[in-house]
């Protein structure tokens, strides 16, 4: 039997491809772009062929994300907190709150053992401390949006951001590049800007245990290292964090077909 996940976020969309085992059989991650559902369709096509598999195959089609009532060949849908709760739980079992900060928008997460959402609160008024406002920043900075984490560390002392919105934000950092300020250490500023919201958002959701990190800005080591120094702890990183949110779909989307079987 084999299920999959498709997660279709306002950057990117994730499809995952399970079997019956729970091993991953394929994944693709794509931009989204201006056409969620193309998107979707183009990530899931993709996935099967590197699954060496069919749609006929497929038993059940589970959607999450912004954009999951833009697949239309999805069996269900599900919201991406449930998603990224119960990949995490699968892929950490120890995993006590989630950090999810992606395109534009960013949550934490308490979960219990089963990857039950026991709280939640989400960022999903301004593109604050998300993926958005990375690119964003790297574009005033002149430098590749995935530098960004290895320039941080390079970093003995950040400067301070003092605005988080993302407009604002940029002005600031245009200031500080006509003041002289190396870009090495606005860098590491912006990366303690954003780790201070993730604080304020665990603080929120209460909670204590392991830390676990999914979505795009996971892969910024600056960001998670900042985050890491101020909570005095070390966060699980999946492999690939960007697919969490869909490898949970796909274990809800298998869960469903046994159960109707």
């Amino acid at each position: 039997m084999i299920a999959a996940g498709i997660d279709v976020g306002s950057l990117s969309t994730e499809t995952v491809i399970l079997n019956e085992n729970r091993d991953i059989l394929s994944y693709r991650i794509i931009f989204t772009g201006a056409n969620s559902r193309k998107a979707c369709n183009t990530s899931f096509e993709e996935a099967l062929d590197l699954a060496k598999v069919s749609r006929e195959d497929i038993a059940y089609v589970l959607s999450t994300g912004y954009g999951r009532e833009r697949v239309d060949f999805a069996d269900d849908q599900v919201t991406e907190i449930t998603c990224h709760s119960r990949g995490l739980n699968f892929l950490h079992p120890q995993t006590r709150r989630i950090i999810d900060i992606g395109g534009q928008d960013s949550k934490a997460i308490a979960i219990n053992g089963q990857g039950k959402v026991m709280n939640f609160v989400m960022n999903d008024k301004c593109a604050a401390g998300t993926g958005r406002f990375l690119e964003v920043m790297a574009r005033a900075l002149e430098i590749e949006l995935e530098d960004m984490g290895k320039i941080s560390l390079e970093s003995e002392e950040g400067v301070s951001i003092s605005s988080m919105c993302t407009v604002f934000a940029e002005s600031e950092v245009v200031s500080l590049i006509a003041d002289g300020k190396q870009v090495k250490d606005i860098v590491h500023g912006i990366s303690l800007s954003i780790s201070g919201r993730v604080l304020g958002m665990l603080d929120r959701i209460g909670g204590k245990g392991e830390i676990a990190m999914s979505g795009g800005v996971a892969k910024n080591i600056g960001v998670v290292r900042a985050i890491e120094d101020k909570l005095g702890v070390s966060i699980y990183i999946p492999k690939e964090p960007q697919i969490i949110g869909a490898l949970g779909a796909a274990l809800i989307a298998l869960e469903r077909a046994e159960t109707a079987n």
